[in-house]
């Protein structure tokens, strides 16, 4: 278990953050592409600051809990993104929600406080370091920050016997991330998947099949579009390059960037962004580029010009998880509500709204009943064939991610 010890950000890391509050996945709403970057400023200045104030290291521990009030107390403290949970019409209300605590007497209390990862990281982790309670018994972030948790001992091991339905119907494709193998300490909300969009018109029969396509076809010169970040834009040129991006090494990302520099020096790259990408796509001034499933979903809606393909070198998938913190009052009532999304019909009532993809295996024939197009969209439920391209980028040490965001960084200007 890695220790904690209070350090500053990186130049590199904090350019990094500033992408993504602003134009990254971190700008994104779940489900109307306006996920607010609120105190994004302070996020970044505010974790060095947090940093430098004499926070004790973390005691390297596999998890620590407080006494379980769970039976008594019926109840749980659940933080999670905005726009990432089913409403109804009124959008006051959660009928999933509604329906758990109806079945088990549980009350969640349900609170939209996660703008972006580093900010909700920088609420979090002075209880965290110092072995208090957040008042939070279930949390919802992205990999690389479940990574963190889990390395620095500030989530609990989790409980199979109260997740028989999320261990049986966790798809194979999340089964072992390798920060979490076996998934021991986290459960996924939802898949968040890399894929090349295209608008057919701007395309004007120009064949896209590949990440080699965007990056050598003369005839799409100027009109590429990559991600400024660097897991996706770096992942998705390495399984094009024949590697595997779980297990790149040194020279294998120095390979990847050197690749991408030659498309931005002659061109052929247009620019690196976040979402923003959407107007760009729609309006044809790009022709093809890479993109966020859950707003191709969208886009695809919307537009008739616009579609996307799955090349055939793979894709890059991250996630969104669920991990219960050090100290929550309600560890067993987490538990029962982390596995009661793993049931099918909730299951498919969450995927029809936030059209992510969903983690649960047998959810087809429900999420049908709701929303037929939805239930057979790859990109909120892949097939075996989609499911098996897909790749996850692997874990980080903070060296490397210093290092791997400072060379990413002078590629794009940042």
């Amino acid at each position: 278990m890695e220790q904690y010890e209070p350090d500053r950000l990186s130049a590199a890391q904090a350019a990094a953050i500033r992408r993504s509050l602003r134009s990254g996945r971190a700008s994104l709403t779940r489900r109307s592409l306006l996920r607010a970057s609120a105190g994004g400023a302070l996020a970044v200045g505010g974790l060095g600051a947090l940093s430098a104030c004499g926070i004790p290291p973390a005691a390297k521990t596999s998890g620590v809990s407080s006494e379980d009030h769970s039976a008594k107390e019926k109840t749980v403290n659940f933080s999670n993104w905005t726009e990432y949970m089913d409403v109804d019409e009124s959008e006051k209300r959660h009928p999933t929600l509604d329906e758990f605590k109806r079945r088990t007497g549980i009350t969640v209390k349900y609170t939209e406080d996660i703008n972006d990862n580093v900010e909700f990281f920088g609420k979090i982790k002075p209880q965290l370091a110092a072995g208090q309670d957040t008042g939070r018994d279930l949390i919802c972030v992205t990999d690389w920050l479940a990574a963190r948790l889990i390395r620095f001992g500030w989530v609990q091991k989790l409980d199979p016997s109260n997740l028989p339905h999320a261990f049986a119907n966790l798809s194979q494709q999340f089964r072992s991330p390798d920060w979490d193998p076996g998934r021991a300490y986290s459960y996924p909300w939802t898949g968040i998947s890399t894929v090349i969009a295209y608008n057919k018109k701007a395309l004007d029969g120009v064949e896209v099949k590949s990440v080699s396509d965007l990056l050598d076809n003369p005839k799409l010169k100027g009109r590429v579009g990559f991600l400024s970040e660097m897991r996706d834009s770096v992942g998705m040129t390495l399984l094009d390059m024949g590697k595997d991006p779980g297990k790149f090494t040194d020279d294998d990302f120095d390979a990847a960037i050197a690749r991408l520099q030659k498309a931005v020096d002659k061109g052929q790259i247009r620019r690196f962004t976040g979402n923003d990408y959407t107007s760009d796509l729609t309006k044809g001034d790009f022709a093809a580029c890479l993109a966020w499933a859950g707003d191709v979903v969208q886009l695809k809606a919307d537009s008739p010009d616009v579609d996307f393909l799955i090349p055939d070198s793979g894709y890059m998938t991250s996630t969104d998880n669920l991990l219960v913190p050090n100290k929550a009052r309600h560890k067993t009532n987490a538990e029962r509500l982390i596995d009661y999304y793993f049931e099918p019909k909730p299951a498919a009532q969450l995927a029809a709204y936030i059209n992510y993809v969903c983690p649960v295996d047998g959810v087809k024939a429900e999420l049908a009943k709701i929303d037929e197009d939805a239930a057979n969209n790859p990109l909120i439920l892949p097939d075996k064939e989609m499911a098996a391209k897909s790749r996850a980028f692997r874990s980080l040490s903070s060296k490397e991610e210093t290092a791997y965001e400072e060379k990413f960084a002078k590629l794009t200007g940042a």
